[in-house]
């Protein structure tokens, strides 16, 4: 049976009796086994029946579990301090994202330091008024907040379709507002998680929308039979034309995990069918005039499939461009004219070289393309004139985001920021040939030049190199003795790139390092680097994880006894698989919304989507794949494994909260009286999209305050 916090030996640290007679134990899960046979291969799963997520025995221990893992950090002393502390450094910025263009307008997400969610703002270019179009937060719920999921501006500025969405559920309602007055139509759309609106003039968009659930659905039906549709202000969504969906037009074939999106741009008569296979990268594309895209007789023309590697498209007038990995890693930007739309025949523009390219824009003037260089993104220019790529001319460089571009506007704006600088918005002229600070963003109050960010090379178990970016104070002693926060990801070609680390400068501070492992799966080297992470080849992101923790090791960053791991969503993955196989590396891990129970994946919500990444345990090869990197299946009985703290949203519709759920009692189960095992559940998150700066800092306080703890450090031990 799971003990009290005073029955909870910390390596030799033992919590006090007093906090213990405070907090009661978390509620053991009942162990109900279920018997798979997996081609042969029995797989016992002794909690199958958390797996109703709605199911009132689940929630009453998922509870059961949160009390407890709230009362036991809320009993850390000085863990309040340190909330503190996090909240003054995250709040010293501005952030803006999402930056949208029109004639003479720009339009952004903004959270000022005072602010809790981002709010969508319009400024005029003339006479850089801003104004506030909407905070998502008047008129919600009492105890819970709104957020904002994407938005889109119409051609003319007039209008913006916003979507919005509830505690982090992602699960959107789009609405249109006037950009001029802020006025809020009378436009709601739901079913809208991914609605992705564009344009097909000043009065209408296309938009994309996920089927009714049918009574008595599974819950990984939720995610199925998408639909792309055309909407008319004004007019009611029961009134919208259908342009796409399974079965509706014999050009374009789609299956039920398909979700087809429009892509069109001011000044072209095109448009473009995007068809979105799952989780994969790559898309299928189709082409056809702007003017017949009106119905589900639209005369489609594939331009691209699955196979050809496609992973971003833009028109600019009758040109497309397209992105693609199709024999080029390193990724290759291709263009075609619409009057001949044959792939084979598409001129390569910008051809594969040594650096990434991640993606691109279009301008009036030019193509504007992100790289990642070695670790650090900088922008690019293709210009329209004469066909010419270079780097923008002294501009910064670091963790780019992406361009705001619009064809029918000149030049652009990126967000640029490092692991210790924060975001500047970057605005490049190209009649001047300067990029120069936009100053949308002021100051900010914190000095980090105490810091630095150092970039090293780490031989992997197979010999491959992998990055690893440590960040700490200058001039730290190398004895071993530094709390370290070492995070790593790995899945989807999706690069960790310099991010300012704002409330995690508190660990900073107090004499720690921080650490970002770019381990395979990811997109760091390119399309092999995420296959070299994928499926069969999974195992080798915890691994790559496991030689950067022994390179810190080794280097006297840190030791085993200060050295935590942390991994969010898929990131789950690398770091439960590398707890189970050095439970003696790591003193912490910090697992969150992660997946845990790989294969039960495809069983959740978007199972179908993002078995394509990981593989299908329908499949033996699937199965054995997903086996392999099973955090829960891996734990084994009586292993003096690290204090873990996971988490979960308990509206997260990607990771379902079944699978931390599943980890933290087989934890809990394996070894009793070891480290504590923490199981954290917020009622008004999700996946940890939309969370509000509150939610975000207090659960960066938890869990720096749970690995000071676990890790001895003198001002967070209970003093009894």
């Amino acid at each position: 049976m799971r003990m009290g916090l005073g029955l909870l030996l910390c390596g030799g640290l033992l919590a006090g009796a007093a906090a213990a007679a405070e907090i009661p134990a978390p509620p053991v899960a009942p162990v109900r086994p279920v018997t798979d046979n997996y081609f042969g291969t029995k797989v016992i799963d002794p909690y199958r029946w958390m797996e109703d997520r709605h199911n009132p025995e689940f929630l009453a221990w998922a509870r059961g579990q949160n009390d407890y893992a709230r009362a036991t950090l809320a009993a850390i002393p000085n863990r309040g301090k340190l909330l503190q502390r996090i909240e003054a450094l995250d709040s010293a910025s501005t952030l803006v994202r999402g930056m949208q263009l029109a004639p003479g307008l720009l339009i952004y997400e903004k959270r000022r330091p005072g602010d809790d969610v981002y709010k969508l703002y319009v400024r005029s270019v003339v006479s850089n008024a801003e104004t506030l179009l909407l905070d998502p937060n008047i008129g919600s719920a009492k105890g819970k907040h709104q957020s904002i999921d994407y938005f889109a501006i119409s051609p003319d500025g007039k209008y913006v379709a916003v979507g919005v969405s509830e505690g982090g559920s992602e699960e959107s309602v789009m609405r249109v507002l006037e950009t001029t007055s802020g006025k809020d139509l009378a436009e709601r759309i739901d079913r809208v998680e991914y609605g992705s609106p564009a344009w097909r003039d000043n009065q209408s968009f296309f938009y994309n929308r996920f089927a009714k659930m049918t009574a008595g659905a599974p819950e990984t039906a939720k995610y199925l039979n998408s639909g792309l549709w055309l909407h008319q202000i004004g007019t009611p969504p029961e009134k919208d034309v259908a342009i796409l969906a399974v079965g509706l037009n014999s050009r374009v074939s789609l299956s039920p995990v398909d979700a087809p999106f429009m892509v069109t741009a001011p000044g072209s008569k095109q448009a473009l069918a995007v068809i979105s296979h799952g989780a994969t990268p790559e898309s299928s594309v189709y082409l056809a005039p702007l003017s017949q895209a009106h119905d589900a007789q639209t005369p489609w023309v594939r331009v691209a499939e699955q196979s050809d590697g496609v992973t971003n498209v833009a028109l600019h007038g009758d040109d497309l461009y397209l992105l693609s990995h199709k024999d080029a890693s390193h990724y290759k930007i291709l263009r075609l004219r619409a009057s001949d739309p044959t792939l084979v025949r598409a001129q390569t523009v910008v051809p594969a070289s040594s650096v990434v390219i991640q993606d691109f824009g279009v301008a009036q003037d030019a193509l504007y393309i992100r790289v990642l260089d070695g670790g650090v993104q900088k922008m690019r220019r293709l210009d329209f004139k004469d066909d010419k790529v270079a780097d923008l001319p002294k501009a910064p460089v670091g963790g780019v985001g992406t361009a705001a571009t619009a064809p029918d506007v000149a030049g652009m704006l990126y967000p640029v920021q490092t692991w210790i600088t924060p975001q500047r918005w970057i605005k490049f002229d190209p009649v001047a040939g300067v990029a120069s600070d936009t100053g949308l963003i002021p100051a900010s109050t914190v000095d980090t030049s105490a810091y630095q960010a150092t970039e090293v090379l780490v031989k992997a178990a197979d010999g491959t190199m992998i990055p690893l970016s440590i960040v700490s104070r200058k001039g730290l002693a190398l004895d071993g003795t530094h709390p370290t926060y070492l995070t790593g990801y790995g899945a989807y070609g999706i690069s960790l790139t310099p991010s300012f680390l704002s409330g995690q400068l508190a660990l900073l501070e107090r004499g720690g390092v921080i650490a970002v492992a770019h381990v395979r799966g990811g997109g760091e080297f390119g399309e092999d680097w995420h296959l070299a992470g994928k499926q069969a080849t999974k195992p080798n992101t915890y691994r790559d994880l496991i030689a950067c923790a022994e390179y810190l090791v080794r280097n006297r960053y840190t030791s085993p006894a200060r050295l935590a791991i942390r991994g969010a969503s898929a990131g789950g993955i690398t770091v439960g698989m590398a707890m189970t196989e050095r439970p003696d590396l790591f003193r912490v891990v910090l697992s969150d919304v992660g997946d845990s129970n790989a294969l039960r994946a495809e069983y959740e919500t978007d199972g179908d989507a993002n078995s394509l990444e990981y593989g299908s345990a329908k499949t033996k090869p699937g199965f054995e794949a997903l086996l392999a990197v099973d955090a829960v299946s891996h734990v084994k009985d009586g292993v003096d494994y690290p204090a873990v703290l996971l988490t979960t949203g308990i509206n997260d519709p990607r990771v379902a909260p079944w699978q931390p759920g599943k980890m933290a009692a087989r934890l809990q189960a394996a070894n009793p009286r070891g480290r504590p095992v923490l199981l954290r559940v917020d009622y008004d998150a999700g996946h940890g999209i939309g969370s509000t700066r509150t939610q975000r800092d207090e659960l960066q306080a938890d869990q720096i305050a749970f690995m000071l703890w676990q890790m001895g450090d003198p001002e967070f031990q209970p003093t009894h």
